[in-house]
């Protein structure tokens, strides 16, 4: 280094030397403005309850080893409902038998040891639920209060109610109890449908029996599909056993959910949790208000999702609607004319985007309305009259099936497949019309799933009659283009998308 360049050095370390000591721009900047939720809390705590259940189970079959208000006929439904596993053994814990326990709130008034031959009160669950009204009309989930003998709801203040079931509604799993009490506390209503996915949410109930818990998050997703009846509201929200039936709240302090479930594969909270829109709990809480019971109508199908190669199978522009597998013989759609493999595009002009939103506004609309169901089939949209009828409650009997006759086998085809005729009296057993049975699949029909015992009802826009209608159909398939088979395997039908293979003519 030269001696200009020392110079330099030294006289630039000097004025460095008596700079003051300031913080860089950039640690400078000011912290992201994060929400308070206390004033939204000390709004809404209040109106939010703890549900607490016991039935009558014999002394001798007493366990412990849970949480405070935890016992295991509820635990081991919360861990199957929401873990898929079964409830893990626990050390025993303070309030299990063989230690003192707390009375109906936790607090000092110990239960005495019974003789094991008499019947004694045993809690049997814990949730959390919030206040509809102030004489006393409490909404909460119905797995909460399933198979209670007694339901008991405690309030922020402490004071413990009896509650009495007003109803139940398990396809929602929404539930109304009722306390007797008067100027109580409420929770203001808000519109789900005003959702907006990324808005702040809180979540107030008592996990594990820890009461009045508050956790937050933001809604992840809406409309999400897992199965059941309701679109659910997605959240990053900590929602553990014991959470449920409690508020999900909006940053304006109005319930917009009832937190229901959670997603896990470790069996406990991965950041997925699910709330039932309180738009669809309204609709519910007011009939069972009102009659105790909630009557939905129906038209007698059995649908399924529209995937995007079962609409470009079927020439429908987009992938939407919904896929009837099956139809009631003798029920409104079939009355109105509905087969399988129809796409359902819209009910009363409303479009049908998801197979989720089918049974939702059918089951909205009053049993004996005349509506309109706009289809597609073979290629074009057709409005099809139809009375809706009442839900009736689910019915376990199946009818009967004959067992398949030793198949006789053919040579496979196109698609992979050997087939046979179906006896007459075999496709009235079946409620089928028509239909041939898969002797042996391989090629595109293994690759997609079909195999032995499957029943091909129709490909592409044909009704397969026979074995050798279909041997002729299947000839004339384009290898370049992918074609639908309606199969029918055990009590489901659903559209398989197979893509064909060059055969030697």
């Amino acid at each position: 280094m030269t001696t200009f360049s020392v110079r330099k050095f030294l006289a630039a370390a000097v004025v460095a030397a008596c700079l003051p000591l300031v913080p860089h721009t950039a640690s400078a900047a000011p912290a992201a403005n994060l929400p308070d939720f206390t004033d939204l809390v000390d709004k809404v705590g209040p109106a939010v309850v703890n549900i607490r259940t016991t039935t009558r189970v014999s002394n001798s079959g007493a366990r412990g080893g849970l949480p405070p208000g935890m016992d295991d006929g509820d635990m081991s439904e919360f861990f199957r409902r929401f873990f898929g596993i079964p409830l893990p053994q626990s050390p025993q814990s303070p309030g299990s038998p063989g230690s003192p326990r707390g009375g109906d709130n936790g607090g000092s008034g110990g239960s005495q040891d019974l003789p094991d031959n008499s019947d004694a009160e045993q809690n049997s669950g814990v949730g959390s639920g919030f206040i509809l009204s102030a004489d006393g009309y409490v909404m909460t989930n119905a797995h909460v209060i399933d198979d209670a003998d007694t339901i008991y709801v405690t309030l922020t203040d402490k004071r413990e109610f009896k509650a009495k079931l007003i109803g139940v509604d398990d396809r929602t799993d929404v539930a109304v109890v009722k306390i007797s009490a008067a100027n109580l506390p409420t929770i203001t209503i808000g519109d789900s449908n005003k959702v907006r996915v990324g808005e702040w949410v809180v979540a107030i109930g008592s996990p594990f029996g820890l009461e009045n818990t508050v956790t937050a998050g933001i809604v992840s997703a809406k409309g999400r599909d897992t199965g059941d009846y309701l679109p659910f509201i997605q959240t990053d929200v900590a929602v553990n056993p014991g959470n449920s039936g409690g508020p999900l709240i909006n940053m304006q302090g109005e319930v917009i959910g009832i937190n229901s479930q959670i997603y896990s594969r470790t069996g406990g909270f991965m950041g997925i949790s699910f709330a039932i829109p309180i738009d669809e709990a309204m609709r519910v809480a007011d009939q069972l208000k009102a009659s105790g019971k909630v009557v939905r109508g129906r038209i007698a199908v059995a649908i399924g999702e529209v995937t995007k190669d079962v609409a470009d199978s079927l020439g429908l522009p987009k992938a939407q609607g919904a896929l009837v597998s099956s139809v009631e013989p003798g029920g409104p759609a079939d009355k109105a004319g509905v087969q399988p493999g129809d796409i359902i595009l819209k009910f009363n002009g409303h479009s049908v985007d998801t197979a989720t939103d089918l049974p939702r506004m059918v089951g909205d609309t009053k049993p004996g309305t005349k509506s309109t169901i706009t289809i597609w089939r073979k290629g074009q949209t057709r409005d099809l009259p139809v009375t809706i009828a009442e839900m009736q409650p689910d019915k376990s009997a199946k009818a009967d099936q004959k067992k398949p006759q030793p198949p006789k086998q053919r040579a496979t085809n196109a698609l992979g497949v050997a087939v046979s005729d179906i006896p007459a009296d075999q496709l009235k057993a079946l409620k089928l019309r028509n239909g041939v049975q898969i002797d042996a699949a391989d090629g595109p029909a293994a690759r997609v799933g079909l195999q032995k015992g499957d029943i091909i009802l129709r490909v592409g826009d044909t009704d397969i009659t026979s074995a050798k209608q279909f041997d002729e159909v299947s000839s004339h398939l384009d290898p370049q283009k992918m074609v639908a088979l309606l199969v029918r395997r055990g009590e489901n039908t659903q559209f398989v998308p197979v893509r064909p293979r060059s055969v030697q003519k």
